[in-house]
């Protein structure tokens, strides 16, 4: 395995988009801060119903410990449903070290593919401590544990440099884009594009923004006299902008 092992993912619109793939180390490292948190979460609850068995009858008591398992089972198998899902594929710990969950197709991560793969820890955990998922990701070609690949998804990594500010047009200027007419889809693309643009080299940069702005100009009915880049930048930061 290298530490840099590289993904092209065709999205479903046509666009080559090249991901890479998150190593052993950081996916480790995500998975012990997740654990710890789901720890911490585990033992308030644990507390809590123990002061309150206490306090209670017998039948109460009983009652208690029925709610308490039912808490465990959602904080262990909620916490990677609502985060993976509701939170662009990140956990907690994911977003700690700069990475996150996407489908190997380019599609958009859903929560049928979030729930294969989070039930599937159970066997990427045994004997102990993730040693079959980590014994996956090692040798499988895209770095995936068991559950990625039931799931059909990958881990990347996701940080995204630090770079001077776009040059910015005139808000009057760009209240005359139409930004309603550009979908999720291809926000989600610009998205991508502009995450990773320091890591393309100047061709393959050029050559996305050149093809995604071609596609979109004619949409949002202005940027024209803007090069490629600077227009997908501010049509992002304007269609961001206008849905907060």
């Amino acid at each position: 395995m290298h530490l840099e092992d590289r993904l092209t993912i065709e999205t479903p619109e046509g666009v080559s988009i090249d991901l890479t793939l998150a190593g052993l180390g950081s996916r480790l490292g995500a998975a012990m801060i997740d654990v710890i948190i789901q720890g911490v979460l585990l033992l308030a609850v644990t507390l809590a119903l123990s002061l309150a068995g206490t306090a209670v009858s017998a039948d109460l008591g009983v009652f208690l410990l029925g709610v308490g398992t039912l808490v465990v089972m959602v904080i262990v198998i909620g916490y990677y449903l609502v985060f993976e899902a509701f939170n662009a594929g990140r956990t907690p710990g994911k977003a700690v070290f700069g990475i996150r969950v996407v489908t190997v197709d380019g599609s958009a991560l859903s929560l049928g593919a979030v729930t294969l793969r989070t039930l599937m820890r159970l066997v990427d955990f045994l004997p102990a401590a993730y040693a079959v998922g980590a014994i996956a990701v090692v040798t499988s070609t895209r770095n995936q544990r068991l559950g990625d690949l039931v799931a059909s998804t990958v881990v990347v990594r996701d940080r995204i440099p630090a770079s001077p500010a776009s040059p910015s047009m005139p808000a009057g200027e760009l209240r005359g884009w139409d930004v309603s007419a550009v979908g999720d889809a291809e926000i989600t693309l610009i998205r991508r594009w502009a995450s990773r643009r320091h890591d393309l080299n100047d061709d393959a940069r050029r050559n996305l923004a050149g093809d995604l702005a071609r596609r979109l100009r004619h949409r949002v009915g202005g940027g024209r006299e803007l090069d490629d880049e600077t227009f997908l930048l501010q049509l992002l930061a304007e269609k961001e902008g206008r849905s907060e």
